[in-house]
């Protein structure tokens, strides 16, 4: 249902009340629906005599139906307010043979009482609850605990006091402000902090407390300064090419913190630390500890072989010399962070130490070079299992109310869009998914399978977007109309929705644009691989390899204009000059122009609290926005499933026909394919990020033929005497029931 903001120059009118006020603390939320040429206050619905909530919450106003509304806008024509004397007096005292009836801002003008509980009851000025205080109690003046000004301790409408408190006065506007910011999970008393008896109290005088969360908990990293640790090399000489700054997890140039008051860092090699594990004190601490007594000789002959200062004091560069390696690690030490040897006697050395004749880089190795690729690939499945966690983690967020989506696969993004726009929608709740151009949708599939095609879908969607430039890594485009329309910002919630609800990742962010989200436009460098535009890399080449200052004054000529319009342009007095520029053109080009978008993107992606993860773990998030999927092999299907089995003879035997036919599969001798089993299984093509709720299975039963049980993922699979008994019903029933489908 559709909410218009801006219907007419002048206010439309309450059609309970008959008023344009648009006041949300005294009368809640005026809310106006185009459709139905339906204008109320929350309120004033809320609290009318005649009308029920019948419907769900996402039918109508709110579980308020349409007919009756209109219903009680007739009853309440023929009512007569008792205060404005005008027709239309929706509520009604709840006093016994009490007649009176009145329009809400009337009753509120009138000091009524109507209570936001239970049946929503409503009091007149004469039959309302008021306060009983004892007799002996002084009356006075006191300050209110809210505003701090006075406050009358009187049994007024406009005072009230705390119930739990014997000295608590509050003004009624002050508690209703109070309770509208903080909800029913914050509103409480200020003085003793009781919540139960407070708001018990507090409700039935008349203050309204939503139904919501705080509204300091609702925006958005209120609290990140309190989630940063200290992350810099203070080292006074840094051998980190990438600043002090970079932190690279697992390696040398991994950030240690001081054990002691972790306010000082320094990276593994910068102070010749081997590994995490080794303690290491900043040279405050160390004083501290020295000036004490308490810093054992052992202790220091440890830090002295871990940290070689040559004499210098902890903050200062350490020996350049590494120490030296037996045969056995040398290998390993190569395998892990060094690209350079030295080719005299294999020990690790520094860049810097030699000459380029007696440099030889491991990339000439294809041994090194296909041990840093597993290595790297072994690095990937990790970051990507810590990402499973913290997607596992932000998921708990997740509750059971149910929102269904109604998606035509035909028309992804606008059936998309329209059910991510929808009053109901919520990131929070349980997505359900129904496509409705699907009329004989199979009956294996299972709304765990539908939600993850429909995410498919959209990711696939997004990549050949509009939205987004470039060929397999890419960067935002500028597109006018979708800033206009507000997509950056939808894109960035639905990837950070299918994240967190089991869909699959992106895969296609390039480095640049990941980096951008994570640490700002503004520490990001820009490279011309990240210029889709084959017109601007033309220019952007053209001035880059330019030999000579004439031929680079002449390409500078040629593109005057564009070079003006992007405000690039610089005097040029000699050849170096074309490397400034070029950086110029990258960053407007591939930044500054796309900033609007951006910061867009990036507001979307606070969805679920997704965009905050990313900047705290950047290189696991950076594994599944920046790369694909890894490719399905008969390993990663192995250690996917579980194997239950009522007996250990049948799960052996079972077990070696499983492994046997996946790795048929893998190496071509099936009709089925690795993601056909997945399929078969899952409904889904690829693993997602957060992986299968629930983990999937195998069970072997006395069956005729497996089956694959999407709703528990579970494969059940047939206990056959020999193997090719097994291969061959696993084949018919893959490639049928996926026939079946498909058509």
């Amino acid at each position: 249902m559709s909410k218009n903001n801006n219907v007419d120059i002048q206010s439309p009118f309450c059609v309970l009340c008959g008023r344009t006020d648009d006041c949300p603390e005294k009368y809640g939320e005026k809310r106006t629906y185009v459709e139905y040429n339906l204008t109320v206050h929350y309120y004033c619905l809320l609290m009318s005599s005649g009308i029920w909530q019948r419907g769900e919450e996402d039918e109508g106003v709110d579980g308020f139906l349409i007919t009756d509304i209109r219903k009680e806008v007739n009853r309440a024509a023929k009512l007569k307010c008792n205060i404005c004397k005008k027709k239309g007096a929706s509520i009604g005292c709840v006093a016994p043979k009490c007649k009176r009836s009145y329009h809400f801002p009337c009753g509120i003008q009138k000091e009524c009482i109507f209570q936001f509980m239970e049946d929503f009851r409503s009091y007149c000025w004469e039959h309302k609850p008021v306060q009983k205080f004892p007799d002996k109690e002084s009356r006075g003046t006191s300050q209110c605990t809210i505003c701090l000004d006075l406050v009358e301790q009187l049994p007024v409408y406009t005072v009230l006091k705390s119930p739990c408190c014997k000295n608590a006065w509050f003004h009624r506007e002050c508690l209703q402000y109070q309770a509208l910011s903080a909800g029913i999970f914050f509103f409480r008393c200020t003085v003793c902090n009781n919540k139960d008896k407070f708001q018990k109290e507090m409700l039935r005088m008349g203050i309204h407390i939503p139904e919501k969360d705080a509204s300091w908990e609702l925006e958005e990293n209120a609290y990140q300064d309190l989630l940063q640790c200290y992350q810099h090399c203070d080292i006074k000489r840094c051998l980190c090419k990438k600043g002090r700054d970079y932190n690279e997890p697992d390696s040398k140039w991994e950030i240690k913190r001081c054990q002691c008051c972790g306010s000082r860092g320094t990276h593994l090699a910068c102070s010749s630390m081997k590994s995490w594990e080794q303690n290491w004190e900043c040279m405050e601490c160390r004083s501290i500890f020295a000036k004490s007594g308490n810093y054992s000789k052992q202790k220091k002959r440890s830090l002295a072989t871990s940290e070689k200062t040559d004499g210098t004091c902890l903050l200062e560069e350490p020996s350049p010399k590494c120490p030296r390696q037996s045969p056995g690690s040398q290998h390993n030490f190569l395998l892990q962070s060094p690209k350079i040897m030295c080719q005299n006697n294999l020990s690790p050395c520094s860049r810097l130490e030699l000459p380029a004749s007696h440099r030889v880089t491991m990339s000439l190795s294809p041994l090194m070079s296909n041990r840093n690729w597993s290595l790297s690939k072994k690095h990937l499945r990790k970051e990507r299992r810590e990402v499973s966690n913290i997607l596992k983690e932000l998921k708990l967020q997740v509750n059971t109310k149910t929102t269904r989506l109604n998606i035509n696969a035909e028309n992804i993004w606008n059936s998309a869009l329209k059910g991510f726009r929808q009053r109901n929608f919520s990131p929070t709740n349980t997505i359900e998914i129904k496509f409705t151009n699907c009329k004989n949708r199979s009956k294996t599939d299972t709304s765990a399978a539908s939600k993850h095609h429909f995410f498919q879908l959209l990711m696939l969607h997004l990549q050949n977007s509009s939205l987004f430039e470039g060929t397999s890594a890419k960067n935002l485009s500028f597109d006018f109309q979708a800033v206009k329309e507000n997509l950056y910002f939808e894109a960035g919630k639905m990837i950070a929705v299918s994240l967190v609800h089991g869909g699959p990742s992106p895969g296609f962010f390039s480095k640049t644009l990941f980096n951008c989200l994570v640490y700002g436009p503004e520490n990001v460098k820009p490279a011309l691989e990240d210029v889709a535009d084959v017109d601007v890399a033309k220019t952007i080449k053209m001035i880059k390899y330019a030999n000579s200052l004439s031929s680079l004054q002449s390409t500078i000529h040629d593109c005057y204009e564009f070079l003006a319009a992007a405000g690039c342009l610089r005097p040029i007095t000699a050849l170096c000059d074309k490397n400034m520029l070029v950086n110029d053109i990258l960053i407007h080009h591939v930044i500054k122009r796309i900033i609007s978008p951006l910061e867009s993107f990036r507001q979307g992606l606070k969805t679920l609290g997704v965009l905050e993860k990313m900047q705290m773990h950047p290189d696991a998030f950076s594994s599944i926005l920046c790369h694909k999927p890894e490719r399905l092999s008969a390993e990663i299907i192995c250690d996917l499933f579980t194997i239950h089995s009522s007996s250990d003879v049948n799960k052996v035997e079972g077990a070696d026909f499983w492994m046997g036919y996946l790795q048929d599969v893998e190496s071509g001798e099936s009709v089925v394919t690795l993601e056909d089993i997945l399929v078969f299984v899952t409904g889904s093509f690829s693993i997602p990020p957060i992986g299968f709720d629930p983990e999937p299975t195998i069970k072997f039963l006395h069956i005729r033929y497996p089956v694959g049980n999407r709703l528990l993922n579970c494969l059940e699979l047939p206990i056959t005497k020999t193997y090719e008994q097994f291969k061959n019903k696993m084949e018919v029933t893959i490639r049928n029931t996926l026939r079946v489908e498909r058509e």
